[in-house]
């Protein structure tokens, strides 16, 4: 059955996450739809793509003539999108694990402050991050920038409003088209495949210097602003930082970096990837994201008291950090692969410990001022949904601070050397999502059902595949 017509509609944000409006001739982002025809006319636009994140991250969506698209119209996608695995199989249904009987059409509404171009097509075309609404207009709790427009809301309640800045890391990897064959890296300009040990090499980001003045430029028509760029340890192995913002916004960035980032190395007939694990014996990669908290009216740091001390919120936010996120790694290592980053003697904790500027703890204190205090939590892996993991981990800092929980004491030397205080695959990070009441009463009964659904059938799919590993130690062995 057809949807039924609509004049779309910018999406209504919340208030945590208002901006000023974008002036109708910038790169990003219009105020209203009279200005975006004056925008989209301008530039000769001729298609649009209205895009989303499903549980993966993935942008599912639609193309349009850009005249359709400012006229009236009514644009909608099956509920069954944000039910599929990764591999795109449906999971079969289990108590909380339910199909909408009908399938019914969910409508895709456009972000009219997330208008950019497509600077990698040929023909002139446009993007917009929409949200997503049901048939009356009403919000869909599961989808995942609304997830995380629930836990931005609830700091708003509170007259805060959480300040984060993500670094993504990324392997550059030479084309395969053969799963079965290992990843390795690709050829740089020097016509040799770049080793490991390259961390902060600039000789190493000269390898591809083509490459990432593509993604600058890209970057640059898209309204996107890169921090900084360096070189990581793993071979070809990069990492963006985002400037500090609004948690909707650099969500809204991660989401098209990666898409951006890719398109740029296809160009170069090479891959960029963003699984947590590519090569083995190399390290893997992080969306390490850094965390503050604001007063909405005075602007001042909740984390830093008056003289400039550390606040009881910031201690109770690390507190949080420590009791909610192991529960929450499903949703900050989304796949089995992701597990495979989360090892003892990688660079990478296995903790939920805290440190001041401690690169071994979960969660590390940076130096700075104490108007920039802030938690970096670097658990999250670059393949996770960036809405779904900005989501988890506010929401974790945010328990804290409303349950008071006392953190402990900050670790001096390495925090690596102990026990895992981590769940050591996805089963079992599925299992403690599910378990733990607070998430269900911040998520919502509705998501962790569909999420925990989504990912058990993911589990079940990569079990039905034989590994190298069990035909060389197998095989002959037992």
């Amino acid at each position: 059955m057809s949807p039924k017509k609509t004049t779309l509609k910018p999406a209504r944000n919340v208030p945590a996450s208002k901006k000023t409006p974008p002036e109708p001739g910038s790169l990003r982002g219009v105020a209203n739809w009279k200005e975006a025809a004056r925008w989209l006319r301008d530039r000769g636009i001729e298609d649009i793509e209205c895009i989303t994140p499903d549980l993966a991250g993935v942008a599912r969506g639609k193309m349009m003539p850009s005249s359709k698209f400012t006229s009236n119209t009514s644009l909608a996608l099956p509920s069954a999108i944000y039910r599929h695995t990764i591999s795109g199989e449906y999971p079969d249904e289990t108590e909380s694990f339910r199909y909408e009987p009908r399938d019914s059409d969910l409508k895709l509404m456009p972000d009219l402050s997330t208008l950019s171009v497509v600077p990698w097509e040929t023909d002139p075309t446009a993007q917009v991050i929409c949200d997503i609404v049901d048939s009356d207009g009403g919000e869909v709790p599961y989808t995942p920038r609304n997830v995380l427009k629930r836990v931005m809301s609830l700091y708003h309640e509170r007259g805060w409003k959480p300040i984060v800045a993500p670094e993504i890391e990324f392997y550059l990897v030479a084309k395969n088209d053969d799963p079965d064959y290992p990843l390795h890296p690709p050829k740089g300009r020097s016509g040799r495949s770049i080793l490991g040990g390259q961390g902060y090499s600039i000789a190493g980001i000269n390898e591809f210097d083509e490459l990432i003045d593509d993604v600058y430029h890209f970057s640059e028509k898209q309204g996107l602003e890169i921090d900084t760029l360096i070189h990581e340890e793993g071979p070809a192995q990069l990492e963006i930082n985002l400037r500090h913002g609004n948690p909707i916004e650099l969500a809204d960035q991660v989401f098209l970096f990666k898409r951006t980032i890719r398109e740029a190395a296809l160009k170069h007939d090479i891959y960029a990837t963003f699984m947590a694990k590519p090569m083995q014996g190399q390290p893997g990669s992080a969306m390490h994201i850094h965390q503050s908290v604001v007063d909405i009216e005075t602007g001042k740091n909740i984390f830093s008291n008056p003289d400039g001390s550390a606040s009881k919120e910031f201690f109770h936010f690390i507190g949080g950090m420590q009791k909610f996120v192991p529960s929450a790694m499903a949703m900050l290592a989304p796949y089995v692969n992701s597990y495979r980053r989360l090892q003892p003697d990688m660079s990478c904790p296995v903790n939920n410990a805290w440190g001041y500027d401690n690169r071994t703890t979960a969660f590390r204190v940076p130096v700075s001022d104490p108007q920039a205090r802030r938690v970096e939590n670097r658990l999250p892996s670059s393949d996770a949904n960036p809405y779904l993991a900005l989501a988890a981990s506010l929401a974790s800092g945010l328990l804290g601070i409303m349950k008071q929980i006392e953190p402990t004491a900050p670790t001096e030397d390495s925090a690596n050397e102990g026990s895992i205080d981590l769940p050591r695959g996805l089963l079992e990070a599925v299992a403690l999502l599910e378990d733990e009441p607070a998430f269900e009463e911040i998520f919502g009964k509705q998501f962790i059902g569909l999420y925990a659904g989504v990912k058990r059938g993911e589990f079940e799919t990569f079990m039905q595949v034989i590994s190298p590993w069990e035909r060389e130690f197998l095989l002959l062995n037992v």
